[in-house]
C-alpha cells in the first residue's frame, strides 16, 4: 500500500525510472544494434544511394506511380514523405536539442548524428514494410506497424498493443510537449514586448487548440497538403538562418567540432560520466526527434500511392537526414556557437538565448516563428498518426471523433505543464513503442531485403522498378495491394 500511495504522490518519478531503466539496459542497445544490422544488410544503402533517394524526391507523382493510385484523392510520395517530415521536424529540433546539450553536453550532438546515419537503415525498414503491407481505404491507402505486426507476423494482439502505445506517445504524451514548447516560446516573446503577464501560455494553447481542430477534422487530405505546403518553407527558411549565423561565426567553427568531439570521448568527460550521459541524450533526444526506428513514419509513409515499396523507404532514409544532419545540427551549431550551452538554461528558453545572443530581438522572434510552424506541424501529423492506430482497433466513427477532442485537450494541457513534465511522459512511451517496433522488423527484415534486391535489379535494367506481390509468393496472400 505504502509503494501505491508513494506512486500517486509522484507518479512522475516512478515513470522516469522506468522510463530511464529501459533506456539504459535495453533500448539503446537495441536500437544501435539493429541500426547495424540493418546497414549490413541494405549494404550501407543509406550512404550510398543518396542520388537515387533526390531522383525520387524530384520526381513524385510519375506515371507509373499514378497509375497505381487507389482512387482521384491518392497522396504521392513526397506528400506522404512531407506528413512524416513534419512530425520529425519539430520542437525535438529546437527544444530537444536543447536540452540534449544542457544535460549531455556538446558531445551528445555527436551521438545524435552516429544515430541518425545508422538509424536511416532502420527508418528504411520499417517504411518499406509499412508500404508492403498497406491496405485500402477510401479515398488512400493507410497502414504502419500495426498493420505489418497483425497481416505480416500474423499477430493482431501485437499490432494493438503497438497502436495504444502510440496513440499515448503521439496523440497525447508528444501533443503536450509540442504545445508547451509553443506556448511557453510565444508567451515569452511577446510579453519581453508587451510586459510580463500580457500573454499567459494557456492563452496561447486556448487560440492553438482551436486552430488544431481546423486541420484534423478535414482528415488525411487536408493534412498531407498543409504538411506539403508547409514543411518545406520552414525546414529551408531555418536552414538559411543558420548558415548565415555560421558563416558570422567562421573563426570559432573548428574550435566547434573539436569541443564536440572531445566531449563525446573525452577522458575528463568519461571520468565525470559525461560520455554516458552524452550518449543516452544524444540518442534519447535525436529519436525523439527523428522517430527512426519508432514506428510513427511508417504511418504517414503508407499512405503513399508508389509503383514500389522501396521508393518509399528511401524517401523515409533521407527524411532521418534531413531532420537530424541537416536541421538538429542548425541548433546545436547556433547553440554551442553562442557559447551559453551551460548557463543553466534548459529546452526552448536555451535555444532562444543562444538565437538573441546571435541576431539581437530579431533571433528571438524568428525563432517564435520557427517553433510556431515546427510545432503545429508536428502537431497536426501525431493526430494523423494516433487516429490512423485508433481505426486499427476499430472501425467505429466515434473513436476517431473522440480522439479528435482528446487530442485538443492535451494540446490545451500543453499550455500549464512544466518541461520536465513532458519529457518524462514522451521518454516512457517512446521506449514502448520502440521496443516492440523493433521486434516486429527483426522478424520481417528478410522481406525487405527482397524488395531492396528486387528495387535495384530493375534499375539496373534501366527500369522505373514496380513490384507485384507475386514476386513474394509466399506472402502473396497476406498483401493486399500491388495487384497483377
Amino acid at each position: 500500500m505504502n509503494a501505491i500511495s508513494e506512486f500517486f504522490a509522484n507518479p512522475l518519478e516512478y515513470i522516469q525510472n522506468l522510463s530511464d531503466f529501459l533506456w539504459t539496459y535495453i533500448i539503446i542497445a537495441l536500437l544501435v544494434g539493429c541500426a547495424i544490422i540493418f546497414t549490413i544488410l541494405i549494404r550501407g544503402a543509406q550512404f550510398l544511394k543518396l542520388g537515387e533517394m533526390m531522383r525520387l524526391l524530384f520526381t513524385s507523382g510519375k506515371k507509373t506511380d499514378d497509375a497505381l493510385s487507389n482512387g482521384k484523392k491518392s497522396i504521392n510520395s513526397f506528400q506522404a514523405f512531407a506528413v512524416s517530415l513534419s512530425s520529425r521536424v519539430g520542437t525535438g529540433n529546437l527544444a530537444g536539442v536543447a536540452s540534449a546539450i544542457c544535460i549531455g553536453g556538446p558531445g551528445a550532438v555527436f551521438w545524435m548524428w552516429v544515430m541518425a546515419l545508422f538509424g536511416a537503415a532502420t527508418a528504411f525498414f520499417e517504411a518499406t514494410l509499412a508500404q508492403l503491407f498497406k491496405r485500402k481505404g477510401e479515398d488512400s491507402f493507410y497502414g504502419g506497424p500495426a498493420y505489418y505486426m497483425q497481416h505480416g507476423l500474423h499477430s493482431r494482439w501485437m499490432g494493438i498493443l503497438f497502436a495504444f502505445f502510440i496513440i499515448y506517445t503521439f496523440g497525447m504524451a508528444n501533443q503536450v510537449t509540442q504545445s508547451n514548447t509553443l506556448c511557453d516560446a510565444v508567451s515569452a516573446a511577446y510579453n519581453s514586448a508587451a510586459g510580463e503577464n500580457a500573454l499567459p501560455p494557456i492563452s496561447v494553447a486556448i487560440g492553438l487548440t482551436l486552430l488544431t481542430f481546423g486541420i484534423i477534422f478535414g482528415g488525411i487530405q487536408r493534412i498531407s497538403k498543409f504538411a506539403a505546403m508547409v514543411v518545406p518553407f520552414m525546414a529551408i527558411g531555418y536552414l538559411l538562418l543558420a548558415i548565415y549565423i555560421l558563416g558570422t561565426n567562421i573563426s570559432e567553427v573548428p574550435h566547434m567540432f573539436k569541443l564536440i568531439v572531445s566531449s563525446a570521448f573525452g577522458a575528463e568527460q568519461a571520468a565525470g560520466g559525461m560520455v554516458g550521459m552524452a550518449i543516452m541524450q544524444g540518442v534519447k533526444r535525436g529519436l525523439f526527434s527523428n522517430e527512426a526506428g519508432e514506428g510513427s513514419a511508417p504511418n504517414a509513409a503508407a499512405t503513399a500511392s508508389i509503383s514500389h515499396p522501396v521508393k518509399q523507404g528511401l524517401l523515409q532514409s533521407f527524411g532521418v537526414f534531413t531532420d537530424t544532419i541537416i536541421i538538429c545540427t542548425c541548433t546545436a551549431f547556433v547553440i554551442i556557437l553562442s557559447g551559453i550551452y551551460d548557463n543553466g538554461e534548459d529546452g526552448i528558453n536555451l535555444t532562444s538565448t543562444a538565437m538573441q545572443h546571435h541576431l539581437g530581438d530579431f533571433g528571438r522572434w524568428f525563432l517564435t516563428a520557427a517553433i510556431f510552424l515546427f510545432a503545429y506541424s508536428t502537431i497536426i501529423a501525431n493526430y494523423f498518426y494516433g487516429e490512423t492506430n485508433i481505426r486499427f482497433i476499430t472501425k467505429k466513427e466515434w473513436a476517431v471523433q473522440v480522439f479528435r477532442f482528446v487530442t485538443g485537450f492535451t494540446v490545451l494541457a500543453g499550455g500549464f505543464m512544466t518541461l520536465q513534465q513532458t519529457w518524462a511522459l514522451v521518454d516512457l512511451g517512446m521506449a514502448l513503442m520502440t521496443l516492440i517496433n523493433l521486434i516486429s522488423i527483426i522478424l520481417l527484415s528478410r522481406w525487405v531485403v527482397r524488395l531492396y534486391k528486387d528495387y535495384f535489379r530493375q534499375r539496373k535494367e534501366g527500369k522505373d522498378p514496380v513490384f507485384r506481390r507475386s514476386t513474394l509468393a509466399e506472402i502473396q496472400d497476406d498483401i493486399e495491394c500491388w495487384e497483377e
